[in-house]
């Protein structure tokens, strides 16, 4: 039975998608359950999988198209694959309903996106298809082949006397890789380039940060805190925490608890504007940043304020490992009130966060550092790190935004405060 195959249903936030990867081709068997297609869309990819066994019998749309919500993308054939002739099996699912958050994923990146390195297996022949290595190379020729750790007994040479010529080179990865005339060529110098088209996740997220920029009156303060009582605390009961909650215990979950805090006391770094309107959450929903290979991504904790320690961490470690596997859904980066990005992971000292619209403002950590500091008149060599605020400052003043840094920074240079609400 032939079945249509279609995009999934998209949410009203996203417009459209488009074609990432046909990981099935016409006449390829495809089980139930099996990838077929993924679909990219502003946010994340999501995935099209086949609903029984049979093969692809058409394709409707070539990766790169764009294609709107539940729109017909191509055919399948319904069957035992085993059962269908090579020239028509099918691949694809029947109509793919809406797939679930743990079907959706942030779009991974394509082939041709991989570096062009001297280790870059499709950059070299095989030996079964190398020819005899020529007489010469010429010295363009040659540097580019060092440079891309080409073996040039596999480079086919179109130059006088048998020489192999920088243009027999860029043919040979252009074979090699897969690569496109318009993808693949040489710089002015002479050197080898890719150009690669920038993913609609790359672009959203370009987007975004350019508007954040052009459209807010962006501000941000500056503090430092004493990671010490943190630190003790951690050194103290991490074994029992872990023991407890199974889950260890990191430096996060007390800057969110921290930040629940001091929104709860300063509801203007909670709000968003609204066109003309101020708009004030009754709740506290943080996003977290996290870095991947693809872009970055912010998953949201939602309703922070009842959430415990060993309650962030799980929610966070879960967010981090299924951002690597590309499994966050659209609701899973929905929303947010207020963001927290650190930077301290890759080493980061100091650095000014970009708002996320339309939040109001956003939290920088840092690396924490050991520096000299006086403390009642002595020099003490202590844990510190550095935060930024960076905050739209049509919505909050600077007063506000100082004395929210400084709230956080005394909770968490006295976390007991944060028990005690005081």
């Amino acid at each position: 039975m032939t079945i249509e195959v279609k995009a999934p249903t998209f949410p009203e936030s996203v417009a459209d998608g488009t074609i990432a990867t046909w990981h099935k081709q016409p006449g390829e068997p495809v089980a139930r359950d099996e990838l077929i297609v993924d679909i990219e869309t502003d946010k994340v990819v999501l995935e099209v999988v086949a609903l029984s066994d049979g093969t692809i019998k058409e394709i409707h749309k070539q990766e790169g198209d764009t294609v709107l919500s539940e729109e017909v993308i191509g055919l399948f054939e319904e069957g035992t694959a085993s059962a269908q002739p090579a020239s028509a099996a099918s691949v694809a699912p029947a109509q793919a309903p809406t797939p679930a958050p743990s079907a959706q994923t942030v779009e991974p990146l394509p082939a041709a996106a991989a570096p062009l390195t001297g280790s870059t297996p499709v950059a070299a022949a095989p030996a079964s298809s190398a020819v005899e290595r020529p007489a010469a190379v010429n010295p363009a020729a040659h540097k580019m082949i060092q440079e891309q750790g080409l073996n040039a007994g596999g480079i086919e040479p179109t130059g006088k006397g048998g020489r192999i010529t920088k243009e027999d080179v860029i043919n040979h990865v252009k074979g090699s890789a897969g690569a496109s005339s318009e993808s693949l060529h040489t710089s002015s110098a002479g050197r080898l380039e890719k150009r690669v088209p920038m993913t609609r996740l790359r672009q959203t997220i370009a987007k975004r940060l350019l508007e954040a920029q052009q459209q807010a009156a962006m501000l941000t303060t500056y503090n430092e805190v004493n990671m010490q009582p943190i630190m003790n605390l951690r050194a103290t009961y991490k074994a029992q925490f872990e023991k407890a909650h199974g889950i260890k215990l990191g430096f996060m979950s007390f800057f969110v608890k921290a930040a629940t805090e001091a929104l709860k006391r300063f509801p203007s770094v909670n709000a968003s504007i609204d066109g003309s309107d101020i708009v004030y959450h009754g709740y506290q929903d943080i996003g977290v940043a996290v870095s991947t290979e693809r872009g970055l991504v912010v998953p949201i904790l939602r309703d922070t304020d009842s959430l415990g320690l060993s309650d962030i961490e799980k929610t966070i470690v879960s967010f981090g490992e299924r951002a690597r596997d590309g499994k966050l859904g659209l609701e899973d980066m929905k929303g947010g009130t207020f963001t927290i990005s650190n930077g301290g992971v890759f080493g980061s000292l100091m650095s000014t966060p970009i708002l996320n619209p339309p939040q109001t403002a956003i939290m920088g950590m840092h690396k924490i550092q050991e520096r000299p500091m006086a403390v009642n008149g002595e020099v003490k060599i202590l844990p510190m790190m550095y935060l930024a605020l960076s905050y739209d400052h049509r919505m909050i003043d600077g007063k506000e935004a100082v004395q929210f840094l400084v709230t956080i920074k005394d909770l968490l240079e006295d976390p007991a405060r944060m028990l005690l609400d005081v």
